[in-house]
């Protein structure tokens, strides 16, 4: 008997970035923690975290960058509507370690200045970068 499966997508204002249809699992990071979702889970909606969704199918993994937004699951079809999302492989480390440079100094800058907006949104977009180095420096190291 086939293993049972589900279809995973990852959409962004700029459009679909991710489908696989032949998911086994998919893991993500929600403001409230990890989750595990496997075919025929229970319907759900959750806030995503800036982090790393990973989608396993036919014995591999896929690692999509994912800048926060949320999952919405029902049968076996998990939806994720994210800010922005970049595949493993798509991922410019070198443009994100620039992007990690440039918002460390808007923080320094910030801290300075004693501006909470701008420390929060350079705050953001440190995570954001980091985020997209790991996934993107993990690739090089499989």
């Amino acid at each position: 008997m086939a293993e049972p499966q589900m279809t995973v997508t990852i959409v962004t204002p700029d459009g679909n970035c991710y489908t696989n249809e032949h998911a086994t699992m998919f893991i993500a990071k929600t403001t409230n923690g990890d989750i595990g979702i496997l075919p025929n889970h229970i319907p759900l909606i959750a806030t995503l975290e800036i982090d790393e969704v990973r989608v396993k199918h036919d014995s591999e993994e896929d690692e999509i960058a994912v800048n926060g937004g949320f999952v919405e699951f029902s049968n076996n079809v998990a939806t994720i509507v994210a800010d922005s999302a970049e595949q493993q492989g798509d991922i410019d480390v070198s443009r994100a370690e620039n992007a990690r440079s440039r918002a460390e100094a808007a923080i320094k800058h910030a801290q300075q200045e004693h501006d909470a907006d701008e420390l929060r949104r350079a705050e953001v977009a440190l995570r954001r970068a980091i985020n997209r180095i790991n996934i993107g420096s993990s690739r090089r190291n499989k």
